[in-house]
């Protein structure tokens, strides 16, 4: 090209130079964007060269167009246009809302490059005189093989640019560690037992990860949203999370808090602070820095969805420039990043963040504990990934009970769409970085209202509902009910992801019941005593309802039953103190009830003391809760009665609030502590000077109505007939008789729910759903017969429905047809191939054939969607002593060993539930709940109390009433309460 004709002269020549360059380094720099200082000074000198070709042009443009070739001429008019849009790019900068000018620059500037290649092509071939159309001819075909090589070239860039898109993808490993020493760096790391790594294994300076503001100066609407969310005061900022660590610290060392820094507290963990006890630190800048934009914008590849952190960090070279100081740098950095974009966002927004969001947020939001946190064992902490990857919300799991419209993902509630101006908006929105969720307590105790509106405004948009639903006469028998074995092997919960085994009562037929109570509105008699039934169901919820650190919080559903005379004659969930302290304890609780080697309730946050599982409710994806109350309808009470229900929320506990402002260990029994128990009563009188909140007092949490319901009955005299059970169904509203019998499902109510499910059939015969349903029901009580009638006639409905089909295999397999088994599931897993469950259960089918190698296939695939997967671990175990691979077989048994409950623990719960009785009745998978005593509450909470008839439960005696808020240091008068006052 230096020799194509130009101008002459210097111009000429220049310009023989600068167009060559300027197409090499536009090759170069669209092809392999890296974040790295020649990169850097390419795209400067890009810039710089194309404001010279820019110039020189400009005197000799008219010449160059009028001289030479069609093909020259077009082809220096087509650099004229690409210019002209290069020069705008240096003014806007190439984000995405300059795209298409971007692309018009390249796709022109190239096209007249290869226009004055072909012209110059043609010249050197034959300089001889020929007829005007053979010229042109010959020079369109060299023209249009210049643009085909050009545009040959251009995809082979492009396929290299998109290749790192595919890299750095979220895989699991073939074979976990099976131990906690096999994790992250391990126990000589210098994070472990966190699993986070950094590559090459070294220290991250604090000041990384507390300059976000240095991101401000292009993302402020990024910015902003992230200084008032939850991550930003994930560290010691956090006046509840700074209490457990430094109780942690306190109770078994510093080392073992790094499994908590590893995702709340990167800028004291990765700089090597973490080993000083946090109390010594606690006001530095780095301590309050929470989890800045570096942190997970630094993260550059997640291992695996084990969670525990489990991700490797990278400090990026050219962050110094970028947080700078110096005006100059500062602007320089700021230019070229504005002017090419790209490997800053290759940096910083990895393919995984947007593609695998679920995987990506596993990292952290999914943990276990073993031996170097828990001097114990392994067990899971919380979980809000696998429940969710199961189900029907991410359109992987194959046996939801509900699916929404299309699947989602974590961002899709999490990170809503934000109208936004920033640099990083897609049409004029941003993903917002206030990560809308749950966590109302850390902006009541930052005052922020705003904040705290969004987050409640979240709870309560329909992502549940309640439902008062049914009536029935109390005299009715409970139907006995067992827990899935799987609840108590985990702190947290089993949804979807395990397969649930009950042993229920199956004898006997369903209570009648009138329903739907706003529907019938059936009379109650004064003196009778009913059962109301009321349902709660998620909607809107990707995982267990509630999620994360469910040790921690209140939830509960409240009912209170007032007539028109103004008197309340039931409460059940009634908050003492005028609603602003603990929950009464006979309330039905949605939670996880842990205890320590003693026995003492797990409510300081100390999930390392944890050795038993009294009971944990929680309500999966896309299901719902049917919930008991005993009423009694006393004799004085008024014509009506109103039923209200409320799903209630307070982000911690009434304890766990206390504790963390003001509490203390009693110290005159500082020997009443080790690692696996504290019998120390907590005294309400540490000083509360120097707390991690906008002012020195203890934050009144509000309590968030989720959702409510509220129907009136009438009420009639004793001696009037007794009203008939009545149920009324109508086709639309088919999904509350679906979720009743769902609740009672998942209870192991298993003739009410199959009841329920046959009123599904009945609102309509052409829906599957009643009669996979009632398929569930029989499969569980193990009625073969029953449940290969019901599921054929879901599948003459819908032949290819997967959960017909996954149910229909569990018929065929109790039969001994396990080839036919074999075909359903496959039938399944066409549709949903990572359904962990479906997987499981046809590599057992394919073990009971024999056919181990195969078997063997599947179940590894098990292992690819979660390595934790205890099902799979037993059944390789048995493949591969069946393979006489014995070596293999013991490293899947030591996995599932591992992995495994430690079923001898839950004799430590006995004589906790005889001293709590309220908490071994919410233990029990069918229970009622009854009113507290209403003639004692009269008088705290104003009104009036109708006499009742139940034998309602006991108020809590206060152990101590807190002031209200109260500041400066200690109270003269110490207020103690037990170590089991968890309520």
């Amino acid at each position: 090209m230096r020799e194509m004709p130009t101008s002459g002269g210097f111009v000429g020549r220049a310009l023989s130079w600068l167009v060559p360059f300027l197409v090499v380094s536009a090759a170069y720099l669209y092809t392999f964007p890296q974040a790295n200082i020649f990169y850097a000074g390419v795209v400067l000198l890009h810039a710089v060269g194309g404001v010279l070709a820019a110039i020189l042009l400009i005197p000799t443009f008219v010449r160059l167009i009028r001289t030479g070739s069609v093909s020259s001429r077009v082809g220096w008019l087509l650099i004229a246009i690409g210019a002209v849009f290069g020069l705008i790019l240096i003014k806007t900068g190439t984000p995405r809302t300059e795209w298409n000018k971007l692309y018009l620059h390249i796709v022109i500037s190239l096209a007249g490059v290869g226009l004055l290649i072909a012209s110059r092509l043609r010249a050197r071939e034959s300089s001889d005189p020929a007829p005007l159309g053979s010229r042109l001819a010959v020079g369109a075909i060299w023209a249009v093989a210049c643009l085909a090589a050009l545009a040959g070239l251009g995809y082979g860039a492009r396929y290299i640019r998109q290749s790192w898109q595919t890299r750095n993808r979220i895989e699991n490993p073939a074979m976990p560690p099976d131990n906690m020493n096999g994790e992250g760096d391990g126990p000589e790391g210098a994070f472990f037992p966190s699993s986070a790594q950094v590559y090459g294994k070294q220290k991250i300076p604090s000041k990384f990860f507390m300059e976000s503001d240095s991101c401000k100066r292009c993302h402020e609407d990024i910015y902003n949203q992230w200084f008032s969310s939850a991550h930003h005061f994930s560290s010691f900022n956090n006046q509840w999370y700074r209490k457990s660590v430094e109780y942690m610290q306190d109770t078994i060392g510093t080392k073992p808090s790094k499994w908590c820094g590893g995702c709340h507290d990167p800028a004291v963990l990765y700089a090597g602070l973490m080993d000083t006890p946090i109390k010594q630190i606690v006001h530095r800048p780095e301590a309050q820095a929470g989890l800045g934009c570096m942190m997970c914008h630094s993260i550059a590849n997640v291992k695996s969805t084990m969670g525990q952190a489990d991700f490797y960090l990278e400090y990026p070279k050219l962050h110094e420039l970028a947080a700078t100081q110096n005006p100059v740098a500062r602007a320089l950095h700021d230019f070229l990043i504005k002017l090419n974009p790209e490997p800053h966002r290759r940096v910083f927004l990895k393919p995984f963040m947007r593609d695998q969001t679920a995987e990506f947020c596993s990292s952290c939001h999914k943990v276990h504990l073993d031996v170097p946190v828990n001097n114990y064992r392994w067990f899971r902490g919380f979980n809000e990934y696998d429940n969710w990857q199961a189900s029907g919300v991410s359109g992987q799991g194959a046996r939801s009970f509900y699916y929404p419209p299309k699947p989602q993902q974590c961002a899709d509630c999490h990170m809503p769409a934000e109208a936004s101006k920033d640099q990083g908006n897609i049409n004029g929105f941003v993903h917002s970085h206030r990560f809308p969720a749950a966590n109302t307590a850390v902006p009541t105790a930052n005052e922020d209202a705003p904040q705290l509106k969004l987050t409640e405004d979240f709870l309560k948009n329909g992502a549940l509902t309640v439902d008062i639903f049914a009536l029935s006469p109390a005299q009715a028998a409970l139907k006995p009910g067992a827990a899935a074995q799987s609840e108590l092997s985990t702190t947290f919960a089993v949804g979807e992801e395990a397969e649930s085994k009950m042993t229920a009562e199956t004898g006997g037929e369903a209570a009648p019941i009138t329903a739907p109570l706003n529907r019938v509105q059936p009379a109650l008699r004064r003196g009778d005593t009913v059962r109301v039934d009321v349902v709660v169901r998620t909607k809107k919820v990707g995982h267990f309802f509630p999620g994360g650190t469910v040790d921690a919080y209140d939830t509960w559903l409240e009912l209170k039953g007032t007539d028109d005379k103004g008197q309340t004659i039931f409460w059940s969930g009634m908050v003492e103190d005028n609603g602003h302290g603990p929950v009464e304890k006979g309330a039905h609780f949605y939670r996880s009830l842990q205890i320590d080697a003693h026995g003492n309730p797990i409510n300081k946050r100390n999930a390392w003391a944890t050795r038993a599982v009294v009971y944990v409710r929680l309500i999966p994806p896309g299901a719902a809760d049917t919930v008991h109350y005993r009423m009694a309808i006393p004799e004085n009470a008024g014509s009506k009665i109103t039923l209200h229900a409320r799903l209630c929320y307070r982000k911690f506990a009434w304890y766990g609030t206390q504790e963390a402002f003001a509490g203390l260990p009693d110290p005159s029994k500082p020997n009443s502590v080790a690692p696996d128990y504290d019998d120390r009563p907590t005294l309400f009188t540490a000083s509360l000077s120097g707390v991690s909140a906008k002012e020195e007092k203890i934050p009144d949490l509000p309590i968030v109505a989720i959702a409510e319901d509220e129907v009136t009955l009438p009420v009639v005299a004793r001696n009037a007939p007794a009203s008939e059970p009545k149920m009324i169904v109508r086709k639309e509203e088919w999904q509350r008789w679906n979720d009743y019998g769902i609740g009672l499902f998942l209870q192991g109510d298993l003739k009410g729910a199959a009841a329920a499910f046959q009123k599904v059939t009945e609102a309509d015969p052409n829906n599957p759903d009643g009669w996979v349903n009632i398929g569930r029901c029989a499969v569980q009580e193990g009625d073969m017969a029953r449940a290969r009638t019901v599921l054929e006639k879901a599948l003459a409905l819908e032949p290819n429905l997967a959960r017909s089909n996954f149910f229909y295999a569990k018929v065929l397999r109790a039969d001994g047809n396990y080839d036919g088994a074999a075909a359903r599931l496959r039938t399944v897993l066409a549709q949903y191939p990572r359904d962990r469950v479906a997987l499981n259960d046809l590599g057992r089918v394919l073990f009971l054939q024999r056919k181990y190698d195969e078997a063997v296939k599947v179940l590894q695939s098990v292992l690819m969607i979660d390595p934790e997967d205890l099902q799979a671990h037993y059944d390789l175990m048995l493949c591969y002593n069946g393979l006489g691979d014995e070596k293999l077989a013991r490293e899947h048994q030591a996995r599932y060993m591992r992995f495994k409950a430690d079923e001898a623990s839950q004799a430590i719960t006995g004589p906790y539930r005889q001293l709590h009785p309220e908490d071994n009745n919410e233990r029990q998978a069918v229970h009622e709940h009854v009113s507290v005593n209403l003639a004692k509450i009269a008088p705290k909470h104003g009104g009036r109390a109708a006499p009742s008839a139940s034998s309602g439960q006991a108020l809590r005696q206060a152990q101590g009433k807190l002031p209200p808020a109260r500041t400066g240091k200690a109270r003269t008068a110490p207020v103690a309460t037990s170590v089991g006052a968890s309520r």
